[in-house]
């Protein structure tokens, strides 16, 4: 019972106001319309779904200058359900570091958030026998202003579609993905591996892990999208491209899980797409509300 209750504790809001009163007075300098769609489905051959989501869209103007808008993929792995509960205890525990850290130092937060997280896993498979071993990869994305911070631990991967070109703003922490970047791979050798899901970091498998964080300039109608190797290892950039491009973000969301379904669907998928409409001033009127009167 001791087990179920550490699993299924609910993430609890007030937890993350502690230090939410030092933030007092505090506005951001750009406020972000974003439009977000997130889909995750067992696939066709897995058992259960390691995989999940979660995001954070907070309304204090005080958070949204300091910590911005959070959002977050995890593919769990490990026997016995060890990997829903890698990736489930890794989101938690994420969200509540990252908004319960006052600190305005993104980089810095999200760091700090995802080697809490390491720790929490890699505790409870020490503690618990039949977890040993459990771990999970995540990618987060953090907007705040007018940028953003990509978090990363594993081979689930962030993507950047800017002016209809899509590029992986991550780097797989994989075996093949630094053969790539030494040069010993093409990408299409990567991808045709049998060592292709081999990961060479991830969140609960040692003491310590080295997060990596990305900061990208955001522009109007970027989109961001967040994957699990369910959909990178099964449908390519390009399809990608061509789907984010030519749909909203719910329904490209949905067509991404049915595209690497039909493609085999070996694995599970999750994926989250977020589009930045517009960015304004605080105070400024969003251009949609103009345009459809509210």
């Amino acid at each position: 019972m001791a087990e179920t209750n550490e699993i299924t504790a609910k993430l609890n809001k007030g937890d993350l106001s502690d230090g939410w009163a030092k933030l007092k007075d505090r506005k951001p300098e750009r406020v972000l319309d974003v439009h977000i769609g997130a889909q995750t489905d067992l696939g066709r051959v897995r058992e259960n779904n390691e995989d999940k989501f979660a995001f954070l869209e907070p309304e204090e103007l005080e958070l949204l200058a300091v910590k911005g808008l959070l959002y977050a993929v995890a593919d769990g792995m490990g026997g016995h359900s060890s990997g829903q509960i890698a990736s489930e205890l890794a989101l938690k525990a994420l969200l509540k570091t990252y908004f319960g850290d006052p600190n305005d130092d993104v980089p810095v937060s999200i760091t700090s958030a995802l080697r809490v997280a390491n720790s929490y896993i890699y505790d409870a498979g020490r503690m618990i026998p039949e977890r040993e071993g459990m771990g999970t990869t995540c990618v987060c994305l953090a907007l705040r202003d007018d940028e953003a911070f990509i978090g990363n631990v594993g081979d689930s991967r962030c993507y950047l579609l800017r002016d209809g070109a899509l590029r992986q703003v991550t780097d797989d922490h994989s075996w093949v993905g630094e053969q790539v970047r030494r040069g010993l791979f093409s990408k299409e050798e990567a991808e045709a591996s049998p060592f292709r899901n081999v990961i060479t970091r991830s969140l609960g498998a040692a003491p310590d892990v080295e997060p990596e964080v990305y900061r990208e300039e955001i522009k109007e109608d970027d989109t961001f999208v967040l994957c699990s190797d369910g959909l990178s290892g099964y449908v390519t950039d390009q399809e990608i491209q061509e789907i984010v491009s030519g749909s909203s973000s719910a329904m490209a969301a949905v067509k991404l899980v049915e595209r690497a379904n039909e493609h085999g669907g070996g694995d599970n998928v999750t994926v989250m797409v977020v589009a930045v409409r517009e960015i304004r001033k605080p105070g400024k009127q969003s251009r949609f509300s103009r345009l459809f009167g509210r």
